[in-house]
């Protein structure tokens, strides 16, 4: 028919293109040896000096660490130290340390938990933005279980595993016997105060079940301004991770003994977890971290060490581009 011998209306044919039929320009370097050892020369030649600069860097940093979890037990509860974690018993231990290099201010003061694994799904998921952020909201506690509500029904706010086992060991700071001032404002992310928590919202019911997990919250201050809190809130991505308790606004000088007064309550016993104090300054480059360094001069040596070879084996056997010795494995 007329119909069936007309052009087609609906072809699929692609129309015709350089994209479509793949006739676009394209760079298509030669990797002559030249080239090649250049490359890696130039590699080694930007990484190794920003290695050695980071890694400098890095060793300027002071730093003081304190483990404490263990010796902050009595010796004679250290068969049962869930117990006495869990127990009526003072909590107070007295720590001394020495500052062996002069740290400028602000000194940083951070707790740090070994095998914590803030990180794992269900914990993670265990919060409700939306309630963080709204008082209106203060019944959406669905991804909260089981620390959602009271038995009685009642929401609790914050709600969730996260904010339950808030860390609630404290520290008291004191330099040749002179108290020492921890300033804890300004701890968190700006962006976590201004957009994650409201200041209109107030924490209610909160550790008010028969399992107590964690710290207390000021019922009388928005969550806005309870920094503890959205510290602990940011989730770490590994199992040992840092988290600012505050900042020293005085220098510390060489020689300095610092006394650390412990309230020694949160519950690492029951994971077989580490706590530790660290007292640390920083720089440009952050804290106390060796890694990038390491890895740029890392990187940079060996693009060097290829370099040589490569620059070894074409001077012993040189090739010109078009050698005809390049295809030998064809012919074979």
């Amino acid at each position: 028919s007329a119909e069936s011998n007309g052009p087609r209306r609906n072809s699929k044919r692609p129309k015709y293109s350089k994209f479509t039929q793949q006739e676009l320009p394209a760079c298509k370097p030669i990797l002559t040896p030249k080239w090649v050892i250049s490359t890696f020369l130039i590699v080694s030649v930007v990484f190794i000096p920003i290695g050695v600069v980071s890694l400098f860097a890095s060793r300027d940093v002071v730093e003081i660490v304190d483990e404490y979890e263990t010796d902050c037990i009595p010796a004679h509860s250290r068969n049962d130290k869930v117990a006495f974690i869990q127990g009526p018993e003072d909590k107070t231990c007295n720590r001394t340390l020495t500052v062996t290099k002069r740290m400028k201010q602000p000194v940083y003061v951070y707790y740090q938990l070994d095998g914590f694994y803030q990180n794992h799904r269900r914990y993670v998921r265990s919060r409700s933005d939306q309630q963080l952020r709204n008082a209106k909201d203060s019944r959406s506690t669905g991804p909260c279980s089981p620390e959602d509500t009271t038995p009685n029904g009642m929401p609790i706010v914050p709600c969730g595993l996260i904010a339950w086992s808030l860390f609630n060991d404290t520290y008291g700071l004191s330099r040749n016997s002179e108290e020492l001032s921890i300033n804890k404002k300004g701890i968190s992310w700006k962006s976590d105060r201004e957009h994650k928590f409201g200041k209109n919202v107030y924490p209610q019911n909160f550790q008010n079940g028969t399992l107590i997990g964690g710290g207390q919250l000021n019922s009388s201050l928005p969550l806005s301004e309870q920094e503890d809190l959205i510290v602990w809130m940011r989730t770490a991505a590994l199992p040992t991770f840092r988290k600012l308790y505050g900042k020293i606004e005085v220098d510390l000088e060489a020689g300095d003994v610092i006394g650390v007064s412990i309230q020694n309550r949160y519950n690492t016993y029951s994971f077989e977890g580490k706590k530790k104090l660290v007292l640390s300054t920083a720089n440009w480059l952050g804290g106390k971290n060796d890694f990038m360094g390491i890895a740029y001069v890392s990187v940079g040596g060996l693009c060097f060490f290829l370099a040589i070879v490569f620059s070894l084996i074409y001077l012993v056997k040189p090739r010109q581009l078009g050698d005809p010795s390049y295809l030998s494995w064809n012919r074979n």
